[in-house]
């Protein structure tokens, strides 16, 4: 790797953000196909490339959208892959000055828990995203198929962002796997894992305008 693959690839990673408000174009398949035949890369166990993905046009999207927006105001988490059983510490940190950036962002104020909840009810509506994607891994492969799936994501992300195109993953969607194994047909012996929603970024919305922070390497890394 040279130093401007070196530069090019730190660009890539720094640039890259939850994008959470989105312009109504749809992206062209050439260039979705462009990024998930990059994407296809990415290492896995004994490259087993547990990932099953499917992807929504515009069309598709918006009955989505409408469907699961509806369907969340009554049913109850069922995830597949059970969430975070806790925060603490510097995670649960991390997490808050997440939220509260964003809340800042959007106008929510402290205490306001209809607004903050209606602002998190906006992932079922992907944030207005043009197309959405699913991501699901074998049930027998364990943790180490979702390892896998999620250096996919992350490679789709970063695929997506060098072709100028915005998204953000949502473990949210994931709650209601019941919901999504129906309408995508999922088989299973699959978990539903993980979606994202994508398409070009409104760079003029508020909630596009914050970026997160980054732990330091003297946090995360042990030099032995």
């Amino acid at each position: 790797m040279t130093q401007s693959d070196c530069d090019a690839l730190g660009a890539i990673l720094r640039r890259r953000y939850s994008c959470r408000a989105f312009l109504p174009d749809p992206v062209p398949k050439p260039v979705i196909e462009a990024a998930l035949g990059d994407a296809q890369h990415v290492p896995s166990w004994c490259n087993s490339q547990p990932w099953q993905v499917h992807v929504c046009g515009a069309e598709e999207t918006e009955r989505l959208r409408a469907a699961l927006y509806e369907h969340v105001k009554t049913a109850s988490h069922a995830p597949d892959i059970p969430f975070p059983q806790a925060y603490e510490g510097a995670y649960k940190d991390r997490r808050r000055e997440c939220g509260w950036q964003l809340y800042d962002a959007v106008g929510v104020a402290k205490g306001d828990r209809e607004a903050s909840a209606q602002q998190m009810r906006e992932n079922f509506r992907f944030f207005g995203a043009p197309h959405f994607l699913l991501i699901t891994t074998p049930k027998k492969l364990g943790p180490y198929g979702v390892l896998d799936c999620g250096a996919y994501l992350t490679a789709v992300l970063l695929a997506f962002e060098a072709r100028g195109i915005g998204a953000v993953p949502q473990a949210a969607v994931a709650s209601y796997s019941g919901f999504m194994r129906n309408w995508f047909n999922v088989p299973e012996d699959r978990d539903v894992l993980v979606g994202a929603s994508f398409g070009y970024a409104d760079s003029a919305h508020p909630a596009n305008n914050f970026r997160t922070t980054r732990a330091d390497l003297a946090q995360v890394v042990d030099w032995r």
